[in-house]
């Protein structure tokens, strides 16, 4: 569809873009996850001015749009204008939001969650109409001056990083999607959680990422070629990739595997071209840690939040007590 094309092309221009965004990869998603996804465009004049795309999920409750797992962002998306005056663009984007905000609640959805990009700085349309705004943290790691990010990266990283390399550890970027879902199902395990998706779907998602160029692959590798981590980044059109997911195998957790695929797998973004990569989330735990060790900087994002229906609200409130009941 040509609305999709002008569309992409926004995503790819705008820093507030990202893969997550583009039609393509919402197809995929859907293909593997299910739900359903549109795009939302203001106009001015002739010109796309901006926009959301929306990932549609239904509930007994009604449908929703929200981020989910292999779903980090979903903000909206603004052009950028050259003017000298910063007061005009501000008042440009003012009025593509306000004109997002109505069709969003013409559409009725029982609840909105909007992830934006750490570049949405200005909501303020949003809360006029009722939503709130939360903080959200991610790491993002520069990866263009891959000497200038050595240096930044944690002393003992480093040693560990050099540790793996003498010892004849290597990464591959390569189609073993076994190997990775086996790692990641057993992390998520280790947590109490499901995988992102069942091994059927998450295969297909994969391959049909990697058939379109929209993804790598990474293995850490003993010498006789077993994997112990796994890392698959997500690339896209716009200058910062993001890792959608990171795995390894508990035996081999103190060989220092995991940082070293981490740096192997930014050199092999930087020569791509590729400016930086999202590590995906920064809450306190010891995942974030680690993350925070590897030279990124903290990126703070909004995440915007519509006012819930009352058949939501109510829905959502029986299902926490069902749940709350059935735990006691």
């Amino acid at each position: 569809m040509a609305e999709f094309d002008e569309w992409a092309a926004l995503v790819s221009e705008s820093p507030d873009g990202s893969i997550y965004s583009l039609p393509r990869y919402l197809e995929i998603l859907c293909r593997a996850a299910g739900g359903k996804f549109s795009i939302l465009g203001v106009r001015h004049g002739d010109e796309l001015a901006g926009g959301v795309a929306l990932y549609e999920s239904a509930s007994r409750y009604g449908t929703h749009v929200s981020p989910r797992m292999l779903l980090s962002y979903n903000g909206v998306v603004l052009r950028r204008y050259d003017t000298r005056c910063p007061s005009q663009q501000t008042a440009r984007h003012i009025k593509i939001l306000s004109g997002l905000v109505e069709a969003l609640a013409r559409r009725g959805y029982a609840r909105v969650t909007l992830n934006c990009r750490s570049s949405i700085t200005d909501l303020r349309p949003f809360l006029a109409a009722g939503w709130s705004a939360s903080p959200y943290y991610t790491y993002i790691v520069p990866v263009a001056d891959l000497d200038l990010l050595w240096s930044r990266i944690e002393r003992n990283l480093r040693r560990l990083i050099k540790r793996c390399e003498k010892d004849g550890m290597t990464v591959t970027e390569d189609d073993d999607f076994a190997s990775c879902f086996h790692m990641h199902a057993g992390t998520m395990k280790r947590k109490g959680l499901d995988p992102y998706l069942a091994e059927r779907p998450f295969r297909e998602y994969f391959e049909i990422l990697r058939a379109a160029n929209l993804c790598r692959l990474f293995h850490a590798r003993l010498p006789d070629g077993r994997p112990i981590a796994t890392q698959l980044v997500l690339l896209g059109p716009n200058p910062v990739t993001h890792t959608v997911t990171a795995a390894s195998d508990p035996e081999f957790l103190q060989t220092g595997g995991t940082a070293f695929l981490r740096w192997k797998a930014f050199e092999a973004i930087s020569a791509m071209g590729f400016s930086g990569n999202d590590l995906t989330g920064a809450g306190l735990n010891p995942v974030t840690h680690f993350k925070s060790q590897l030279g990124g900087d903290l990126h703070l994002f909004l995440v915007a939040d519509s006012p819930r229906t009352l058949q939501y609200r109510l829905g959502s409130w029986a299902e926490a007590l069902y749940r709350s009941l059935k735990t006691a």
